[in-house]
């Protein structure tokens, strides 16, 4: 119940996003509730890596998982509320047998309060017969007697004790737990994504190799004509079979490379139940679908100081922070002597009972309580701890913040490299593609060689190969950016 609650909220969350991606425009009718249009996008027409990331957002084990962490926190959070829950209490005293026949009914009603860790309390209780001398405490009047009256502390547990404790301790808890969720939605998307550009990029990749084959195949057969007429040597044909099996080794290379990559992007690509889904080959989009990679510049303009304000492993580590000073401040209420005052009022009403005269009376009733232990070792060694754990906490917010700033800049780095080599492989494979046609006009008139068609042929294929690879890393050097910098639109998350 819980888990289809869960993919219900987030679908709630994920939808209003539209997962917008830089150069795939996404309309409202792309927006599929759970069950069946899932499935449909992910099994029917081309694979867009909106319907990845909303898959992911809405299936992948990892966010339902976190999910159910948060409600077990939010779980903590209600049962520490508990310890001031209003207590009712109801007691039944006779005796039975004997000389005395006294007996009395009881009930109480106590609350726990917050300031100076307070309890009041209200009862009733009414007596009837005789009791020893030694019970006499257990006489009331006719009608009974009401007392009402409050227990609280003047020194320790004044501020702060294990209840007021425990309840901001869960409270801050449950804020972790709920930034835990974003913090796990974010890998998962960025690991979503970085999986579908690889199968993207594998996909294009043996496009690449299969026409390098085709042409192979092509010339082979004419080839083969000319050697049958004799106006080929039939060393030219053995040297195309040798060309064709090095490119079949290298089109069965892409071809496990592009099932690899399947399966990977299946791990993330799941159907309304909750099921892999390995995306076929017929689903692939063009380059030219997926526009082209965003600049630099346009990626650089989120203030560095707002980046590192909404990364979730420095929220989390700042509300440690906070539990770890809230624990210190309860380890030095521990070292504070115990001074608790208590004060009843009690009054009984109707007619005077078996107690006699001196139970017709209002009694208000004050008390203190001191204690102290001597060596208080034990809470000094728990205080000690609890300094050294929140000291920790600073330096590893420190470090993790230094982290984050150098992972920002590689990022950016990589992008820019990503975006200057992709222009550089663009200009390479026209260059590549004109001399490939060069070659082949020479060999066609007989003043050009077989081996420089090959040559020029597979350096095309190379310039084309890292054209694709240059993509690829500026596609994940983007996704890593966009995890990076919290933009949630662009992971398929509100």
């Amino acid at each position: 119940m819980i888990r289809s609650s869960a993919r219900v909220l987030l679908l709630a969350l994920v939808a209003p996003a539209a997962l917008a991606l830089p150069g795939v425009p996404v309309q409202a009718q792309d927006i599929a509730p759970v069950g069946a249009p899932i499935d449909t996008a992910l099994r029917q027409g081309t694979l867009q890596p909106e319907a990845v990331l909303r898959s992911s957002a809405l299936t992948f084990p990892s966010i339902l998982e976190a999910f159910e962490r948060e409600a077990a926190a939010r779980g903590d959070q209600l049962g520490a509320d508990g310890a001031f829950d209003l207590m009712l209490k109801g007691e039944v005293y006779d005796r039975v047998t004997g000389f005395y026949n006294g007996g009395f009914v009881k009930g109480e009603a106590r609350q726990g309060l917050r300031p100076f860790g307070a309890d009041v309390f209200a009862s009733y209780r009414v007596s009837d017969g005789t009791f020893p001398v030694y019970e006499n405490i257990n006489f009331t009047n006719a009608l009974g007697e009401i007392k009402i009256g409050a227990m609280f502390s003047l020194l320790r547990d004044r501020r702060i004790d294990q209840r007021r404790f425990a309840i901001e301790d869960t409270r801050l808890a449950a804020g972790q737990a709920s930034i835990d969720v974003l913090l796990v939605q974010l890998n998962v998307q960025q690991e979503a994504l970085k999986a579908y550009w690889r199968w993207v990029a594998a996909g294009e990749e043996i496009r690449v190799f299969e026409e390098l084959l085709e042409i192979a195949e092509a010339r082979q057969v004419g080839l083969r004509r000319g050697v049958q007429e004799g106006a080929r040597a039939a060393i030219a044909l053995t040297e195309n079979e040798q060309n064709l099996l090095r490119r079949r080794t290298l089109l069965e290379e892409a071809r496990r490379n592009f099932t690899t990559a399947a399966n990977s992007l299946s791990f993330f690509l799941r159907d309304s139940s909750g099921q892999m889904v390995i995306p076929r080959r017929e689903q692939l989009p063009t380059l030219a679908q997926l526009g082209t990679l965003p600049a630099t510049e346009e990626l650089v303009a989120a203030e560095r100081n707002e980046i590192l304000e909404k990364r979730p492993e420095l929220r989390t580590l700042r509300i440690a922070t906070e539990r770890a000073a809230n624990r210190i401040e309860l380890r030095r209420n521990d070292l504070q002597p115990s001074l608790d005052g208590k004060v009843e009022i009690s009054r009984d009403f109707g007619q005077i009972g078996a107690g006699g005269p001196s139970f017709d009376s209002t009694d208000t009733v004050v008390g203190l309580t001191f204690s102290v232990p001597l060596q208080r070792r034990e809470a000094r060694g728990r205080l000690a701890r609890a300094e050294a754990e929140l000291r920790e906490l600073e330096l590893r917010e420190r470090r993790i913040a230094d982290q984050i700033e150098v992972e920002i800049d590689n990022i950016l780095a990589t992008l820019n490299a990503a975006n200057r080599l992709t222009s550089l492989a663009s200009d390479e494979v026209k260059q590549a593609n004109t001399m490939v046609q060069a070659e082949r006009n020479r060999f066609r008139l007989g003043a050009g060689d077989f081996f420089l068609v090959n040559l020029r042929e597979e350096a095309a294929a190379d310039a084309r190969i890292r054209a694709i690879r240059a993509q690829l890393s500026g596609r994940i050097a983007a996704t890593s950016y966009n995890a990076a910098t919290i933009n949630l639109p662009a992971l398929g998350l509100e």
